[in-house]
């Protein structure tokens, strides 16, 4: 396999000068401060409330959980290329780093495109998204969950209210309806032969404050507050308040655009009880009260005198370990008594208490061993090299054992997935423990989505487990390895061109297309023919072509063969996303305009000036100097989404595109956020303002009704006449971030609405400006045209005709 994946001594020194000995210390010790538990629900990777969630796990020391519905595969991707199921694999991996900052674990809820509980795009209200993900799977989804972690609170991260987005509501109302259920022991008997038994959560709240914004719109004000949370200081050992810190977590959220600088940082969060001790609305002075929040508020619960004076002090050692920071000796001396301590008082405990708090001891324990293995100095590291196999292959896995320290007699056991043999060579003087890995022939690929994330590590499809002897004491730790391993395909296809529009009308019958990667078979549809082999192949219709899309999957020696796309991001490191190896073609009723010489604008978000060429029209990417050059040898010049956001020489050129339109030259945008650099007054070249917030301002529904308002204009007459077919199939949503303000100039050519709404006018319209035209979409063109959606392709083609 390609080294491509592999860690470069670049990002090993940002982790390692990111995480200094000093700090790991302290945070592990940290983690003993409470048993108490909270789970933040979400929608999205980057829906977590970040700056509370830093405070109550480095200030309070309580766990913390983020429960995500989706992979937000849906979204926009500021960062680059990928778009469904390769920015779902982005996404995920940005939500475990955000979580390793936090110390959070991670469930998710969704499990990528293909699950029905996966980003479909906006929605605006909870109804039309529990419709599509199935209300009973998500909760069932959620009640697994909460019987699985086992939370003290659930907190949502936005209210389930008119103006908000529907994913949103859908998640905050399937959190609060799973807890009941959860509790009940009547609900989901399958999950008993999982071995989870009914759960109650201790506390519900909803945030107190509104989730509207640039985005959203809240139409109701938020509950009243029943707990102030004040956030004092900051976290000692790095200086750093904990608003900062969850910015830090909010930083690896990149491709959302996430981690803001903010001088004053969030010190106070509002709650609004909605279900406890106190009942809904009951005013509290503190998150806890009510719970549990140390092994010591265990001990009357405990149900054993010997239980609870062991609970106690095991919390005393506990309190003496945090005391004696920074002195590791005094600190491991401590932690290995409140060890022994919490071992004898869940071995005295009555069998009510374990089946009630079992989970917080455990924890505790697990804690307890990594904050041991801390303090002795012990450094433990993996990786696997390569770190990825394919089926067949082998590699190594190395785990160094360095400044043993107070550890003794440090051993390393591996777990492994399915398909994979790891076998121990004879430990070496360098303090590296290695194994030789061999995955079988047919062992199975690794999971593209993995279901959970664990703050105290042992993520992945191959964990090392270290277990040595500190302060006399058997400790085990699970590891992460430096960088993720996965079991992926030998071998990536490339096919060139993946995908080619045939328009009906062109007499051409035959296409050709290269292979690069192993040596494929080309299946052919019905009614055509496919010849060649060894990277070149010819694709020919046998008959008259048929409207549609038409599809040809490639096969290898083994089976289907793979497309592999690499996702390498600094934030992140290297992973990639896997998909079918197939070429597609596309036969449509296409006719393109006469004459049209045209300049594209990208940056990096779409694929539009790809498309633009499949079609056959003449097309040339602008780089700056063509930008600063002569404009005038183009008819058309499209600007891809957010360009104007992303090209700082773009920016630069606004007067120059100003110019080529006056002179006769026809402006085509797609759509763009006010954040991506659209000064209503000056970018376009008549005052165009984008509405705000953006919910009110997009149509969600992809099936939404498409008025014409103009049926002769040249957009829509010409050459290709849009009629009500070229609406149909569309995915995701119609159009976002739709024209609102806009001088008179700019004359509206279609209206559309999701169901109950007034019609918006701003999808698309087009001004004539001196001898030439501004046009400007809001449609989501770019993905219809990666959808290989006929009617965006005909639409595009009337866009990008000159002006004349």
């Amino acid at each position: 396999m390609t080294s491509a994946y592999e860690p470069d001594a670049r990002e090993r020194l940002a982790r390692d000068r990111a995480d200094p000995a000093i700090l790991r210390l302290h945070r592990r010790l940290s983690r003993l401060g409470s048993v108490a538990s909270l789970m933040n629900t979400g929608a999205h990777p980057d829906d977590e409330q970040s700056g509370l969630l830093a405070f109550l796990r480095y200030g309070l020391g309580m766990r913390i959980a983020v429960a995500c519905s989706t992979r937000g595969e849906g979204g926009q991707n500021a960062l680059g290329p990928e778009r469904v199921g390769a920015l779902a694999v982005l996404r995920t991996r940005e939500m475990e780093e955000a979580a390793r900052a936090l110390d959070a674990d991670v469930l998710w809820l969704g499990h990528g495109p293909g699950d029905p509980v996966h980003d479909f795009g906006f929605s605006k209200n909870g109804e039309d998204t529990l419709a599509r993900w199935g209300e009973e799977r998500i909760v069932e989804r959620l009640v697994r969950a909460y019987r699985q972690w086992r939370p003290d609170i659930v907190l949502p991260t936005f209210l389930d209210v008119p103006g908000q987005h529907g994913h949103h509501r859908a998640m905050t109302r399937a959190a609060l309806a799973a807890i009941p259920l959860a509790a009940d022991g009547d609900a989901y008997p399958e999950h008993v032969l999982e071995g989870l038994a009914p759960w109650r959560v201790g506390k519900a709240y909803l945030p107190a404050w509104s989730g509207g914004g640039d985005t959203y719109d809240d139409e109701t004000p938020p509950p009243e507050a029943t707990l102030a949370i004040a956030i004092p200081g900051r976290e000692p050992i790095s200086g750093a308040d904990y608003d900062r810190i969850g910015e830090y977590s909010r930083f690896y959220h990149a491709s959302q655009g996430m981690g803001a600088w903010r001088e004053t940082p969030r010190r106070a969060f509002a709650l609004h009880l909605v279900d406890g001790p106190g009942g809904r609305g009951g005013r509290e002075t503190h998150l806890l009260q009510g719970l549990p929040a140390t092994l010591a508020d265990l001990a009357p619960l405990a149900g054993s005198d010997a239980a609870a004076r062991d609970l106690v002090a095991a919390q005393y050692a506990v309190d003496a370990a945090r005391a004696a920071f920074p002195h590791r000796g005094r600190i491991g001396e401590a932690l290995a008594a409140a060890a022994d301590a919490l071992d004898r008082a869940g071995a005295a405990a009555d069998a009510g208490f374990v089946a009630l708090h079992g989970h917080r001891l455990a924890r505790t324990a697990d804690a307890l061993d990594a904050a041991l293995v801390e303090a002795s100095g012990l450094d433990v590291r993996a990786q696997a090299r390569p770190t990825r196999l394919a089926p067949g292959e082998g590699g190594t896995l190395h785990v160094r054992i360095a400044e043993r320290g107070a550890a003794a007699e440090p051993s390393v056991t591996v777990e492994t997935p399915p398909g994979l043999d790891a076998v121990r060579h004879d430990e070496a003087a360098d303090d590296v423990v290695r194994f030789a890995l061999a995955a079988a022939a047919d062992a199975p690929l690794s999971p593209l989505y993995p279901p959970a994330w664990d703050a105290l590590g042992g993520n992945g499809p191959l964990v090392p487990i270290v277990e040595a002897t500190i302060g006399g004491r058997l400790v085990r730790v699970r590891l992460d390895l430096d960088a993720p391993f996965a079991i992926a395909p030998g071998a990536s296809v490339a096919l060139s061109p993946d995908a080619v529009v045939a328009p009906l009308g062109d007499p051409r019958r035959a296409w050709t297309l290269s292979a690069e990667g192993p040596e494929i078979a080309l299946d052919a549809p019905d009614g055509f023919r496919v010849s060649g082999g060894e990277g070149r192949w010819r694709v020919e219709a046998t008959g008259a072509l048929a409207p549609g899309l038409h599809v040809f999957p490639a096969r290898g020696e083994a089976g289907p063969a793979w497309r592999v796309i690499p996702i390498r991001y600094p934030h992140v490191g290297a992973t990639a996303y896997r998909e079918p190896a197939q070429f597609r073609l596309l036969a449509v009723d296409l006719t393109l305009p006469e004459g049209a010489r045209v300049g594209y604008v990208g940056g990096g978000a779409d694929r539009v000036g790809t498309w633009l060429e499949r079609m056959g029209l003449d097309v040339v990417a602008l780089s700056a100097a063509d930008l600063a050059g002569d404009l005038a040898r183009f008819t058309t010049i499209v600007v891809g989404i957010f360009a104007f956001g992303l090209r700082p020489d773009l920016a630069a050129a606004t007067a120059r595109l100003h110019a080529f339109v006056e002179r006769g030259g026809h402006l085509v945008t797609l759509y763009h956020r006010p954040s991506d650099g659209w000064d209503p007054a000056a970018t376009p070249p008549r005052r165009l303002a984008i509405g705000s917030p953006s919910l009110r301002w997009r149509v969600t529904n992809p099936a939404a009704p498409v008025t014409v308002l103009a049926p002769e204009h040249p957009l829509l007459a010409g050459p290709n006449r849009i009629g009500e077919a070229d609406w149909e199939g569309w995915d995701k949503e119609r159009g976002l971030y739709f024209a609102a303000e806009r001088d008179d100039a700019y004359e509206p050519l279609l209206a559309m609405s999701d169901p109950g709404e007034a019609p918006l006018d701003g999808a698309l319209v087009s001004a004539r400006i001196g001898r030439g035209r501004h046009t400007h979409t809001s449609l989501v063109l770019h993905h219809q045209l990666d959808r290989l959606v006929p009617g965006a392709f005909r639409l595009m083609a009337n866009l990008v005709q000159p002006a004349a």
